[in-house]
């Protein structure tokens, strides 16, 4: 199976309602596409071993999207470090033991990097050490944030690299959203 995740954040550009929260994303999110073979049975760089997904209650207002007449007005708030550094680790945490995992089992979490402040968020939550999502931070400056597509650029570059034997995939989304995949290199 194909898997395309396409991202057209451009699109919520409207010069007709620029807001500050519009103006802000439109400078940190651009357009992105990224595409991976996913295939049952043998073969391929990793094994998906689990998943997981945490939605917190009440978050509607941190990230996402309005659909309005005239396009997508952009919902985008700063607290997105402070929120990721608080309250990330207890939801990984669940996530994790409903695989019987505990965060000291994994060898690499592979993030959504979403901005230097989250991937700073990211390192604290999860007691990684800053500068341990080296691959995150590279591709921030290479490409930037190209909303979905942007952890699958970094999960290549990790690849790349060597993946460990076992990884967590991880991104924040709208809603707000924890989503994960586990993964066991082949």
């Amino acid at each position: 199976m194909l898997l395309v995740v396409l991202e057209l954040c451009t699109l919520s550009f409207r010069i007709e309602d620029m807001t500050s929260a519009d103006v802000v994303a439109t400078a940190l999110f651009g357009d992105g596409a990224a595409a991976c073979v996913l295939q049952a049975g043998e073969g391929g760089f990793a094994r998906i071993a689990g998943f997981g997904e945490h939605t917190w209650h009440d978050t509607l207002d941190i990230m996402g999207w309005r659909v309005e007449r005239d396009g997508l007005g952009v919902i985008f708030a700063q607290a997105i470090p402070p929120f990721a550094r608080k309250k990330l680790r207890p939801a990984m945490d669940q996530i994790l033991a409903a695989q019987g995992l505990v965060t000291a089992d994994v060898d690499r979490f592979v993030c959504h990097p979403g901005g230097v402040k989250v991937i700073e968020a990211l390192e604290g939550a999860l007691d990684l050490g800053q500068g341990a999502l080296d691959a995150e931070r590279e591709v921030m400056a290479e490409h930037g944030n190209m909303s979905a597509p942007t952890v699958l650029y970094v999960l290549n570059r990790v690849r790349a690299r060597g993946l460990p034997p076992r990884s967590v995939l991880t991104a924040l989304g709208p809603g707000f959203t924890a989503s994960t995949v586990t993964l066991l290199a082949a």
